[in-house]
C-alpha cells in the first residue's frame, strides 16, 4: 500500500483515464496515418489533463485481433514508446501515468514505462494460467518482477488482473476470487483490477466487497464504471479504471466525449467533497 500511497497519494478512488490508442503499424485495423495517431493521442491526453483526471493508462486496445507476448513484434514496443513519451510530456509531472500492451505483453510494458518514465503498468496473466481469446495465458508473475529487477525499473508498479475479462477460468473454478488475490499479494503485486466478464461490463460490487480490508495492497475496478454506479465503488475501490464510459455513447470504439468526462469528474467531486 505504502507504494501505491507514495506515486497516487491518499485521496480515495484515484480516477484512472483510458487512452485506447489507434491500430498501431503492423496490426491488421493500421490505417496507414502514424502521425494521427500521435495527435490524438495528444489530444485525448490534453483532454483528460483539462479535466484534471488523477492518472492516465495508454493502451493498443486498437490492435485486434490480440496475439499473445511471443508474438509482439519490435515495432509495437517502438510505437508504444513513442505514444508513452507524448503522453507523458502533456501531463503533469505529479500526475502519473502508466501503459498496457496487449496481449499480455508485460515485460514490453515493463520496459516502455522504463523509458519513458512512466509509474505502473497494467499486467495480465500475473498468477495462475487460463485460457483468453487469444490463446493460453500462463503466470508470469516470477519472470516479470525478476525483469523489473533486471532493468531498474523497481519504482514501477505492477497493477495486476485478477479472473481477467474475455477469459475462461474453468481450470481454476476450485480457486476463488479472494484466494486469488493472496496469491497475488504474496507474488508481490502492487494492486489488484477487479472487471467484469467484458470491456466496459461492470465489475461486481459484491467481488469488491469481498476482497475489501482481507488484502493489504490496493484494489481497483477495471472496467464499467459510470457516473451512476460509482457510488457503488467509490468507499472501498482504491481506484478506477475508466474507458468505455468515456467515449461517445459509451463505446470503447468511438471517440473520448469532453462532456462524458466533465459530468464524471463532477460526480466523483461530489463523492469526495461528502465524504
Amino acid at each position: 500500500m505504502q507504494r501505491f500511497m507514495k506515486v497516487f497519494g491518499q485521496q480515495t478512488c484515484k480516477v484512472i483515464g483510458m487512452i485506447h490508442v489507434d491500430a498501431l503499424p503492423g496490426t491488421p485495423r493500421y490505417g496507414g496515418n502514424w502521425k494521427q495517431t500521435i495527435e490524438k493521442a495528444i489530444f485525448e491526453a490534453n483532454l483528460y489533463k483539462k479535466h484534471q483526471l488523477d492518472a492516465v493508462l495508454i493502451e493498443n486496445m486498437h490492435d485486434i485481433p490480440y496475439v499473445p507476448e511471443r508474438h509482439l513484434g519490435a515495432e509495437i514496443v517502438a510505437c508504444m514508446t513513442r505514444l508513452a513519451r507524448e503522453v507523458r510530456s502533456v501531463i503533469p509531472k505529479e500526475t502519473p501515468c502508466g501503459v498496457q500492451v496487449l496481449a499480455c505483453g508485460n515485460k514490453q510494458a515493463l520496459a516502455i514505462a522504463k523509458a519513458s518514465q512512466l509509474q505502473f503498468i497494467r499486467c495480465e496473466g500475473f498468477v495462475f494460467g487460463h485460457v483468453a481469446d487469444e490463446g493460453y495465458t500462463d503466470a508470469c508473475a516470477g519472470d516479470l518482477l525478476r525483469y523489473r529487477k533486471l532493468i531498474d525499473a523497481e519504482d514501477v508498479l505492477v497493477f495486476t488482473d485478477l479472473k481477467k475479462k474475455h477469459s475462461s477460468h474453468a481450470i481454476t473454478a476450485d480457486v476463488n476470487l479472494l484466494e486469488t488475490s493472496h496469491a497475488a499479494e504474496f507474488f508481490m503485486t502492487d494492486g489488484i483490477i477487479i472487471t467484469g466478464t467484458a470491456t466496459g461490463h461492470a465489475a461486481s460490487p459484491e467481488d469488491l466487497q469481498q476482497l475489501s480490508g482481507k488484502v493489504k495492497v490496493p484494489l481497483l475496478i477495471g472496467s464499467g464504471i459510470t457516473k451512476d454506479n460509482i457510488k457503488s465503488y467509490y468507499k472501498d475501490a482504491h481506484a478506477v479504471i475508466i474507458g468505455s464510459h468515456f467515449k461517445k455513447n459509451g463505446n470503447w470504439l468511438k471517440e473520448i466525449s469532453d462532456q462524458a468526462v466533465e459530468d464524471f469528474m463532477r460526480e466523483i467531486c461530489k463523492l469526495r467533497n461528502s465524504s
